[in-house]
């Protein structure tokens, strides 16, 4: 089973730049973690980014790989040039609306 999270934030006005220009170094953090970006794509006109990460397990092994994730040294040493301009965020989780 693999399990997806949808993320979606609302990025400040004039930040989008700063934004994109950090989030590459993010993706290998959570690749070490066993998690994988499926896309993340920048919409400009409304200032949001949207992103989904994938998991292989069920929800309850996705959210404690989170918590491992979250305190780790690699995840901590990437937020130090963290551009702190997300005002807002969506997160949930996702499912496959075409599947059988």
């Amino acid at each position: 089973m693999t399990t997806v999270q949808l993320r979606r934030y609302v990025v400040e006005p004039g930040r989008m730049d700063d934004f994109l220009a950090w989030f590459p170094a993010l993706v290998p953090v959570r690749e070490q973690y066993g998690f994988r970006v499926l896309f993340a794509v920048a919409e400009r006109e409304h200032d949001t980014f949207t992103w989904a990460v994938a998991f292989d397990g069920d929800e309850a092994a996705f959210t404690e790989r989170v918590e491992t994730y979250n305190a780790s040294p690699e995840r901590a040493a990437v937020f130090e040039t963290f551009p702190h301009c997300i005002t807002s965020m969506e997160i949930g989780f996702a499912e496959d609306a075409l599947a059988g």
